[in-house]
């Protein structure tokens, strides 16, 4: 059983085990009190079929795991839907903050937008939240130093989205082959 934070960062890399904490922590939540409800703000966006076949095999083991859980689609105004869903009786999971970031930075049409007035909105959302907050991200930033000057600045504004969001969530998770390790942990 996972105590359920009033913010919750989880962190990671690929196939980790994080989207499967934040829905087990939802599940939890939901199984509570049948006056519980949890939200799924969900980032990615299908360019490619591979994407769109992920997409719909999530949606698939989602609704197997977490069946009481809506799924809202936004893949960049993610502070204002964070704020429109949040409740005292609803948690809200953010599925994931590392494909929200590629979509501002490097969108398939149009010019990147800048990262940083974003980021704080989020971050103000969060504090600001109603109800407890689950957020997915991935951790980038220990391999090799990229060779090219997009991804090493996309590795940038990753760690500086990762540090801003660890830095006003309650606790902080580092996922390792489906284990958690708690980084940080306010009362």
């Amino acid at each position: 059983m996972v105590e359920i934070a009033r913010s919750e960062f989880i962190l990671g890399g690929q196939k980790s085990g994080k989207s499967r904490r934040a829905e087990l922590i939802a599940r939890q939540w939901l199984d509570a009190t049948v006056a519980h409800r949890a939200v799924l703000i969900a980032t990615g966006q299908a360019w490619d079929d591979e994407m769109r076949e992920r997409i719909a095999r999530h949606q698939r083991d989602r609704m197997v795991r977490v069946p009481g859980m809506v799924t809202v689609e936004e893949p960049l105004a993610l502070a204002e839907v964070l704020q429109r869903h949040s409740a005292s009786h609803t948690l809200v999971v953010v599925d994931c903050l590392t494909l929200w970031l590629t979509n501002l930075l490097m969108p398939a049409q149009g010019a990147p937008l800048d990262a940083e007035l974003p980021t704080k909105e989020l971050c103000r959302a969060i504090e600001q939240a109603k109800g407890p907050v689950v957020l997915v991200g991935n951790e980038i930033g220990l391999g090799v130093i990229p060779m090219g000057r997009e991804v090493r600045a996309f590795v940038d504004a990753l760690g500086g989205l990762n540090q801003a969001v660890a830095g006003v969530c309650a606790r902080v998770t580092l996922m390792a082959a489906g284990l958690p390790l708690t980084l940080k942990e306010l009362g």
